[in-house]
């Protein structure tokens, strides 16, 4: 529950949440699961249309719910991303959102209202498990490591987490279970720095005969697990992760929250480490996709989609669960370690139809995949409506009759109706790529509003759609976005522009 502004409000909530509890037992509400992939992009499942790789549980999915080909994230970016998925904010709202390091501080505040307290509110347990990204602790490089990280998930509505603090090229390369190290020795401390080096602790920058895995750029520092990461860590050595067993370890954790908690009505947030750098797939997997490491790690993922589906099938929850499947944002092929993604390649097209991938303001950078299954409810099929994470807030807690305070998700839509059936979804949405830069659309049309920073990602010429012109594409004949035609339609440009001011400035639309 949320401290906010007086006591009566908060007995109140805890009495709202008494009634729902109730009530939800007698009106067998869905459970929900929120499964978040990381870096997955629009055309790397087979049911998006890929010829390359093969993802037979997400498929199935598919077929069991809606497919969305216009499914959003409002970043193109990890940590803003989520920030708002979770809070119903754009991101760009809010400073320091940008791509958290290991060892910042909590970036949604414990006031916040949050997805999690909707589901909380409304008499469900919550559990958190895998990539969190959202920093920990009070400031930036203050926490305790060796104690209890706090705040953390369960100031935010979280009854249960078991998450990476950052992510797994970052330090450090720990989980944390609720707050707390798991498998810590504390005659063994963990010292995290992302200024200096701590003395005679070796990096992957002098110390590649250490390596299992080359860095290609930026990831050259502590070596964990024979692979060099972002950051200084030293200590914690009982502490550390197997990245070979990442997804073994997470999975579990999800399918043991299910089974713990198949008598109540649950909320998990299931948030997994693949395709994220580095990409280090278990041996069962290696191999299996004929792309290297990227396209085997994209099969590691569709086997955890599938261990949580027979869970839930084999409880007797499959009909009345929701399962919500995305990315966090688009695709990157090579994204700071030698793993052979670009050349192994071939005709595979991560973005499928679209332009770019993660980092920029191209489509394929925010577009992703999107399926939402429902059994009991939703009738199987495709929607074409704009639809975005940020809606998730307000559209369940409208469907679970939860009162959002006044304030909070702002920028958050009720579009429940869309999510189950189908029907229209936005009329407008915002997305923002890693230079902070804006962009709008609507089903026609997608303006990028003029920005600044460089053209391309230098190290792996990935575009970034940055420039210091608008740009205007026709969505609806030109996918691709190939033709800017912002100097053809100038009248289309201006609507944006002032479509967008209006958004920035929270005026009524």
């Amino acid at each position: 529950m949320k401290n906010f502004q007086i006591t009566t409000t908060c007995m109140m909530a805890l009495t709202i949440t008494s009634v729902f509890a109730e009530k939800n037992k007698k009106a067998k509400i869905p459970n929900v699961i929120l499964i978040n992939a990381d870096d997955l992009g629009y055309g790397d499942i087979a049911c998006n249309g890929s010829k390359t790789i093969h993802t037979p549980n997400i498929d199935l999915l598919a077929k069991k719910g809606i497919r969305f080909s216009n499914f959003h994230c409002t970043a193109s970016t990890s940590t803003p991303s989520r920030y708002s998925m979770l809070t119903g904010e754009y991101s760009w709202r809010k400073q320091g959102t940008g791509i958290a390091t290991g060892d910042a501080g909590s970036i949604i505040r414990p006031e916040r209202f949050t997805l999690a307290d909707v589901f909380k509110n409304a008499g469900y347990k919550t559990g958190v498990i895998g990539k969190w990204h959202l920093g920990l602790g009070d400031k930036t490089g203050t926490q305790d490591w060796n104690g209890h990280i706090t705040p953390g998930p369960s100031d935010i509505g979280f009854d249960y987490s078991f998450i990476l603090a950052a992510t797994g090229d970052r330090v450090p390369c720990v989980y944390v279970e609720n707050e707390r190290i798991v498998n810590l020795d504390h005659s063994d401390p963990i010292s995290v720095s992302y200024e200096k080096n701590f003395h005679g602790e070796p990096t992957g920058a002098s110390n590649p005969e250490l390596l299992k895995l080359l860095p290609s750029h930026k990831h050259d520092f502590s070596i964990v697990n024979g692979i060099s990461r972002i950051g200084y860590m030293k200590g914690g050595k009982k502490a550390l992760w197997v990245d070979e067993d990442m997804a073994d370890v997470i999975t579990g954790k999800a399918v043991n929250y299910i089974n713990e908690n198949k008598e109540n009505t649950f909320f998990l947030y299931f948030a997994t480490q693949d395709i994220h750098v580095p990409r280090v797939p278990h041996s069962r997997f290696v191999g299996t996709s004929g792309m290297g490491a990227r396209g085997d790690a994209i099969m590691e993922f569709d086997w955890s989609v599938g261990e949580i589906m027979k869970t839930i099938k084999k409880l007797g929850l499959e009909k009345n669960t929701i399962i919500i499947l995305t990315s966090d944002n688009g695709p990157v092929i090579d994204d700071g370690y030698q793993d052979k993604a670009v050349e192994l390649l071939g005709e595979h097209k991560p973005s499928g139809p679209l332009r770019a991938g993660k980092y920029g303001s191209f489509e394929g950078g925010s577009r992703v995949p999107g399926i939402i299954s429902w059994p009991s409810k939703i009738k199987p099929g495709v929607s074409n409506e704009i639809v975005s994470q940020i809606d998730l807030l307000r559209s369940f807690a409208n469907f679970l009759q939860v009162q959002v305070p006044q304030g909070a998700a702002p920028d958050s839509e009720d579009h429940f109706n869309s999510f189950i059936n189908g029907s229209k979804g936005r009329e407008y949405l915002v997305t923002v790529n890693i230079n902070m830069n804006l962009s709008i659309q609507n089903s026609d049309w997608k303006m990028i509003n003029e920005g600044k920073g460089g053209t391309k990602i230098v190290e792996t010429n990935l575009e970034l759609g940055n420039a210091p012109y608008d740009q205007l594409f026709n969505l609806k004949t030109d996918l691709g976005e190939k033709n800017n035609v912002a100097d053809k339609y100038p009248e289309i440009v201006k609507q944006m522009k002032d479509k967008l001011l209006q958004i920035k400035e929270l005026k009524k639309l």
